[in-house]
């Protein structure tokens, strides 16, 4: 039977078993199981300098307070309408001014605040707060109560814009999603600051500690202790021909990722470096923290100054280049991709 004579039968049997809640597989197969990757994501730049005055005008259209969280997303062009950069994760920037609170709750999702520019705000996560600094790396788990705050501009307070990264979209997609507002705007403070960096952060634990907890018991990751590590390798002789000298983050008490759905990475490029072409199935999200250089992603190229963030969606080859001295913060589903045995990586002479 010809094709054109089976169409008119097989459009009616469609039309049939769509009144069942059903539709014939064969029909999308190809589109079910691509033969590679197809993200939806496409590579994405937004450039610092360009968005700065926006976001700084945030702080006149609306309180911390009655925002509950000041933030400009950054969606996606692939993405339009989900709040997404990947479609996994999410990220933002959140402007916080002097003598601002922005009110305590918890949720499912989880957080991370990469610090980029102004100093002296803090973030309380149960019961303990941390002073922020440019460059730093601050967890809120899941379920956690966190609050925010600024001093005022006479105890030295100033206008502090970190990059929020969260696992929105992961969650939406599960379905998982809760959320609660602490009674007061703040929570109580139960512990001093650098308490548990004290307990965590020196290849040491606690003699009795156990783990019932995914997440790092580190919540705040300072700069100048990353920035340290990366110089004494990279003096040290250590350059890898794609990722520079690059580290990754962890939670001190298993060995493994920080956060169950978020990887996050911190790596050197020195002047002149021309990396060699990667490409892995966790989409990354990058912020650059110090010096200057380029990216190309996919058929994408993208020269990148201190602030800005870039996007490189799943299995879409990227090759870094640095003009000057370059530090980038970044991070990914890796854990999600790998826990499902879904990451795969290829590295390209």
């Amino acid at each position: 039977m010809s094709a054109n004579a089976v169409a008119p039968e097989r459009a009616a049997y469609y039309a049939q078993i769509a009144r069942s809640g059903m539709s014939p597989l064969w029909e999308s197969l190809h589109a079910l199981v691509p033969k590679s990757p197809r993200p939806q994501a496409l590579p994405a730049i937004w450039k610092y300098a360009q968005v700065r005055e926006l976001v700084m005008q945030a702080g006149s259209v609306i309180s911390a307070e009655e925002a509950i969280r000041r933030v400009l997303v950054l969606e996606n062009p692939g993405l339009p309408g989900k709040s997404s950069l990947t479609p996994n994760l999410y990220g933002g920037l959140q402007l916080i001014l002097p003598g601002e609170i922005a009110p305590s709750h918890r949720h499912t999702q989880s957080a991370l605040r990469f610090i980029v520019e102004g100093k002296g705000a803090w973030t309380a996560v149960n019961g303990e707060r941390t002073t922020m600094h440019p460059g730093d790396f601050i967890i809120t788990p899941s379920w956690t109560w966190h609050d925010h705050g600024n001093p005022s501009v006479e105890e030295g307070g100033e206008p502090v814009v970190w990059l929020d990264g969260l696992d929105i979209p992961l969650i939406g997609h599960l379905d998982a999603g809760f959320a609660e507002n602490y009674p007061e705007a703040t929570q109580p403070v139960a512990r001093p600051e650098g308490d548990s960096y004290a307990r965590f952060g020196h290849n040491m634990l606690p003699v009795r500690h156990t783990v019932s907890d995914p997440t790092s018991p580190i919540f705040s990751y300072p700069y100048a202790r990353s920035r340290e590590a990366l110089d004494t390798l990279y003096r040290n002789g250590e350059l890898d021909d794609w990722d520079g000298v690059k580290l990754r983050y962890v939670n001190p008490a298993t060995g493994g990722w920080p956060m169950p759905t978020m990887a996050t990475f911190m790596q050197f490029l020195p002047a002149g470096f021309k990396g060699k072409t990667y490409r892995s199935t966790d989409s990354t999200v990058y912020c650059v923290v110090e010096g200057h250089g380029a990216v190309r992603i996919g058929e994408e190229r993208f020269t990148f100054d201190p602030h800005d963030v870039f996007v490189a969606p799943s299995w879409v080859p990227v090759q870094l280049e640095a003009q000057s001295d370059a530090v980038l913060f970044s991070y990914s589903d890796r854990p999600v991709l790998a826990a499902l045995n879904l990451l795969r990586e290829e590295r390209i002479s």
